[in-house]
């Protein structure tokens, strides 16, 4: 994918210099956080430039034009430690000193209004997940694991799922070769017929649990029934999964089998995450997978890291679920 902006050196040295001496910790004071980077734009301390191509995002949404993007050459932590493999996240916690890269991912959450959105099950309600290998869940269908990730929605069992999902390159591997792809809802509904279209927004669908869910939430085993397709090209959907809750209903099985057809049919958008690219995609709005094309290095490509996080479509989405933001933390929901 070509990006719709790309940082000067100039620009990205000044970014990072005022990123730098924030004064606060997103993981143990997101709103302390949040508000440190509301006050570089209100203060026009953040580069005209990304200003604009944020706005440009935003405007290429709301019309409808496109649901991926990228900008690239980031501001990045000078430091990028790499993380204790067996437990990654309570190590980042004691190596990372520094938050460029979470101040970068919070610019545009609040530039392109889509308020960020955690979970207080999922890494301890940090708004900022890495996707970075755990030994625990090598080989799983987790942004944990160390393998591919097979066409999904995150989160997709789970009752609150973010609009938007963007993905910061922090380490990546320069010899191998990963790739992550993303499918626009509106082509698959090319290759749907509308009779399978009204199948798939029946409620009549599970999704269990992933393996990281599980073991943060014991009581997440398989989510409540819940529809395929809804509003205009929205999916919840993850391959190999998502399936009819009545094994013997024919119709919706066929209209599952249909809606496969289309993921091979439809065009797809590919990109190759470098140091310093920032991916953003919709979450529901179409769907995305992580392909392994060429993997020289395996144990290099296991210490690949991306900074990643979720968001609302809105604000007017985020207050829908306003009932169980945990502790009054905005965008922490209860799940």
């Amino acid at each position: 994918m070509k990006a719709i902006y790309t940082f000067s050196e100039t620009d990205r040295s000044s970014l990072s210099d005022s990123l730098i001496f924030l004064g606060a910790n997103p993981y143990t004071d997101y709103e302390k956080f949040r508000d440190a980077i509301g006050s570089l734009i209100a203060e026009e301390r953040v580069p005209a430039g990304f200003v604009d191509a944020c706005s440009q995002i935003k405007r290429q949404r709301d019309d409808k034009l496109t649901y991926a993007h990228v900008v690239s050459n980031c501001p990045l932590d000078v430091d990028r430690p790499v993380f204790d493999q067996t437990n990654p996240v309570d190590d980042k916690y004691l190596q990372k000193q520094t938050f460029v890269g979470e101040g970068v991912l919070e610019l545009l959450a609040q530039l392109t209004a889509t308020p960020l959105l955690s979970y207080a099950t999922r890494n301890n309600g940090d708004f900022f997940h890495d996707v970075y290998a755990d030994n625990r869940y090598s080989g799983t269908q987790t942004q944990k694991t160390d393998w591919e990730l097979y066409w999904h929605n995150d989160r997709t069992a789970h009752p609150v799922r973010a609009d938007y999902l963007a993905l910061l390159g922090m380490r990546c591997p320069t010899d191998d070769l990963v790739f992550t792809k993303y499918v626009d809802g509106r082509e698959l509904l090319k290759f749907i017929s509308p009779e399978n279209q009204e199948l798939l927004r029946e409620k009549a669908f599970v999704t269990p649990y992933d393996e990281l869910s599980r073991a943060s939430n014991r009581k997440q085993q398989v989510s409540d029934l819940h529809t395929l397709l809804e509003n205009e090209h929205s999916f919840r959907y993850y391959d190999t999964r998502t399936m009819p809750a009545d094994p013997s209903s024919a119709p919706h099985y066929e209209a599952v089998r249909q809606f496969r057809d289309a993921l091979a049919k439809s065009r797809e958008q590919y990109h190759r995450i470098q140091e310093g690219d920032l991916l953003v995609i919709a979450n529901q709005d179409g769907l995305h997978s992580r392909q392994m094309v060429d993997i020289q290095h395996f144990e290099t490509t296991r210490l690949r890291w991306l900074l990643k996080t979720y968001a609302f479509r809105d604000d007017a989405a985020a207050d829908v679920h306003s009932d169980v933001w945990l502790d009054g933390v905005r965008g922490r929901v209860l799940d």
